[in-house]
């Protein structure tokens, strides 16, 4: 017998392509550069630049969509246009996702490892300051940025979710995505325990680069318990709840708390 709760989340699925839809209305200004980290036509980041001459500090972003090739970087662009305005370079990354030659597990992790690694050894050549690193995600690439910082390829002082599925074994209990979850790691937990153990961001604490954490208590996409439980779990998280905020607010510029986020977001002893 289906849960409440878990019906709720099931009905969600159908609804978010449509909120996502809503976010990329806009036009946001076209990035400064297209860099390529791989072969596939889906390993690129597309670069933004605030005014000045740089070095500039660097936000990696990671836009969600439940790693499926239905959502790209796309609906993430004007949430990367608003960080540069406010100062920061973005790194608006693309990957490999399912439905994509080699996405899914392994290749959208690896991915992102790839992608920013590429970042801080062009970071010279873009006027970036990799010292000066962030990483952030919403949603699914919440998933991947804490799992992102947990690998310490590359220096971060810190990462950001943003309504992130940080517990993939309660997101493949709920069904979240209508199945994506086991579409991602290629199967449910008993079949790959293993994939969920090393994937799952909330099976990986600690972790040492400090974590923030937004989450919407109005959001039916990924419910804002996740949130909850991995805060308490961590060590080294800051919960910051958005009341009545839904699943899609978090990454829109014109929602009303949008300056809350954007400070959190680029205020780290820059």
């Amino acid at each position: 017998m289906v849960t409440v709760t878990r019906r709720l989340f099931l009905n969600a699925a159908a609804a978010t392509a449509l909120l996502a839809q809503d976010v990329v209305r806009s036009s946001p200004s076209k990035p400064n550069a297209r860099i390529a980290y791989g072969k596939d036509p889906a390993q690129f980041v597309d670069l933004r630049l605030p005014a000045g001459p740089g070095p500039h500090p660097v936000l990696i972003f990671i836009h969600g969509g439940f790693w499926s090739k239905a959502y790209t970087l796309d609906h993430a662009s004007d949430t990367c246009a608003a960080l540069t305005h406010a100062g920061a370079a973005t790194c608006n990354i693309e990957y490999r996702r399912i439905g994509d030659p080699g996405g899914g597990w392994p290749g959208t992790l690896e991915d992102v490892v790839h992608a920013a690694e590429h970042i801080v050894r062009v970071a010279p050549q873009y006027g970036l300051d990799a010292g000066r690193l962030i990483a952030a995600g919403h949603s699914a690439g919440g998933q991947l940025a804490l799992w992102l910082a947990v690998q310490r390829v590359v220096d971060l002082r810190g990462v950001v979710g943003l309504a992130a599925i940080s517990d993939l074994r309660r997101a493949w209990s709920l069904n979240l995505g209508d199945g994506a979850i086991g579409r991602f790691l290629g199967g449910p937990p008993e079949r790959v325990p293993q994939r969920y153990a090393s994937a799952s961001p909330i099976e990986l604490l600690p972790i040492s680069v400090p974590q923030r954490m937004f989450h919407g208590t109005n959001d039916r996409v990924v419910p804002f318990e996740m949130s909850e439980r991995f805060a308490h779990a961590s060590q080294n998280a800051k919960l910051i709840p958005l009341k009545g905020a839904g699943h899609f607010d978090l990454i829109d510029p014109r929602y009303n708390e949008w300056k809350l986020i954007e400070k959190n977001l680029l205020n780290w002893d820059f």
